[in-house]
């Protein structure tokens, strides 16, 4: 299959192999593929020298060409802030793109009877829940992901969003938009045969040395190996679609548990509204998990009921329930699951909710949704050590606590 518009520095592989990397400062509630296809894996690098919390992905772009670490967002598009000099040659995108059509908040202004000597420029500008910002140009350019394998990968006619201003994007140069949206980067690939699937592992980065996270884009598993190890077996839940919001990535929690015991919770408050609110989004740019507020006060209270250690009260670290841990051991900590739609179960290890936020101080690491039309949001916390899958062919996530280990 020819691609004119991909091109490799090396000879050419079905995978690239790029690292997420994990930027880990002390965190208070305040902070925070087929394989007949090519695939294209990512390591996810740590941010903690930022102090942001966040996961992010090398990039280059432009001419002369430009390193970027991007945030991946779930939801969202590619989206880039304007580096310091020497600033590189981008080409805009006028408003008469076909693209420029596909943008979401995009600004053109209205055709006007006398022909402009130089087309409008395609901008656009966008808020996040989190409060960050971007306002910019949308354009195209040619960009480069850094591989492990000292292959790096090219791509040449990427479109993307490059922004003048920006406001809390916590040390990123921008995102990487993940969203199930056209001209997210997933389906830029998806158009250049890569597939209609991606997939991560945000491993744990308490640990020391912290292990490599990656993203794949395409098969889930890099090459074939010689000896295959079977596939891990995964469990999958439907990706719901609002039509608000089709872009993200809504799950359908139907119950939680804590400690097996089913909480008092009407399936009504996990859902979606006819108006489109509510519901429960997977993210892989929040740090924290956040969930609708009677769901959150039963959680909370069943915590409370369970937790074994003595209770520490300091509003200062911004959490609801924190317990200390100075005996080194966190025995006592309840664990939680989530039933899903179609059966399936999520049921992260208590490390992935309870957090170091001192020493000797674990926190629960949930929040409140802030107001009643709000979504609620499993944040990247919750999903550490999960290799997640996102199959948009078949509007599926399969998740799984075997086969992070990917070498």
């Amino acid at each position: 299959m020819a691609h004119s518009d991909l091109t490799l520095s090396a000879t050419a592989t079905d995978y690239l192999k790029l690292r997420l990397v994990h930027r880990n400062p002390p965190l208070t509630a305040s902070q925070a593929l087929s394989s007949d296809t090519l695939r294209l894996k990512s390591p996810i690098i740590s941010g903690a020298s930022t102090g942001s919390g966040q996961y992010f992905v090398d990039f280059t772009v432009g001419t002369p060409p430009q390193r970027l670490l991007l945030r991946p967002r779930l939801g969202q598009l590619l989206r880039l802030r304007l580096p310091p000099p020497p600033l590189p040659l981008l080409l805009p995108l006028p408003c008469s793109a076909p693209a420029c059509r596909l943008v979401p908040h995009r600004r053109c202004p209205r055709r006007r009877r006398r022909r402009r000597r130089r087309p409008a420029s395609c901008s656009y500008s966008y808020s996040y829940s989190d409060r960050s910002s971007t306002a910019g140009i949308f354009s195209l350019d040619t960009a480069t992901l850094n591989s492990t394998s000292a292959r790096d990968f090219k791509l040449r006619r990427v479109h993307f969003g490059c922004a003048f201003h920006v406001s809390g994007f916590d040390g990123a140069h921008g995102v990487m938009g993940l969203g199930r949206g056209p001209i997210s980067f997933p389906s830029q690939l998806a158009r250049r045969g890569f597939g209609n699937k991606f997939s991560y592992c945000l491993m744990d980065y308490t640990l020391s040395p912290p292990p490599t996270s990656f993203l794949f884009i395409g098969q889930a598993h890099g090459p074939k190996p010689t000896n295959p190890k079977p596939r891990p077996i995964m469990s999958f839940t439907p990706l719901l679609t609002n039509p608000l919001s089709p872009t993200f990535y809504y799950v359908g929690i139907k119950s939680a548990f804590v400690d097996g015991v089913k909480l008092p919770v009407n399936s009504s408050v996990w859902g979606l509204d006819g108006d489109g609110n509510g519901g429960t989004v997977i993210d892989s740019g929040t740090t924290l998990s956040f969930f609708a507020i009677p769901a959150y006060r039963e959680i909370l209270k069943a915590f409370k009921r369970r937790v074994k250690l003595p209770l520490v009260s300091n509003p200062a670290l911004g959490f609801d329930l924190c317990v200390s841990v100075s005996s080194g051991a966190s025995l006592g900590l309840p664990r939680m699951s989530f039933g899903l739609v179609g059966g399936s179960v999520f049921s992260p290890p208590s490390s992935n909710y309870f957090i170091d936020v001192a020493d000797g101080v674990k926190c629960l690491a949930l929040q409140p949704v802030s107001a009643p039309s709000s979504f609620s949001v499993i944040g990247n916390l919750m999903q550490q050590g999960f290799l997640l899958e996102f199959d948009r062919d078949k509007s599926r996530l399969g998740f799984t606590r075997h086969g992070c280990a990917v070498k």
